[in-house]
This record gives C-alpha cells, structure tokens and sequence, in this order.
C-alpha cells in the first residue's frame, strides 16, 4: 500500500517528542500505524473495528 500521501499525527498526549507511534486514517476501512523515530520503515496497518477495540482497552473504557 502507497502510504506516502498519508496524514500523519501523534496523540495529544505524546507529550511533543518523538518515542511514540503515529496514526493516519486511510480512506473508510483502515489505520496505518508506525514509529515516530523510523517514519520509513513499514507501517502496521489495521481496520478501523480493529484500532477502535485497542484504543478503547488502553483507554479502560
């Protein structure tokens, strides 16, 4: 998958520096998933039900 037109962002709460992972929504189905210090190495990609579940079990909802 071409990710290079995908936008991506660090969570609110990543404090501003660069150990943590970014997300991009791609398109309707799915969420690119890499690491803010190697933004050239292969990104994870999950479908949104899936990024969805684990952003909700981190949270504790």
């Amino acid at each position: 998958m071409d990710l290079s037109g995908a936008q991506w962002f660090k969570s609110s709460h990543s404090g501003g520096n660069d150990d943590c992972v970014e997300a991009a929504w791609l398109g309707t189905e799915q969420v690119g998933v890499r690491d803010s210090k190697n933004p050239t190495d292969p990104a994870l990609i999950f479908t949104q039900a899936a990024w969805r579940a684990f952003t909700t079990a981190v949270r504790g909802d």
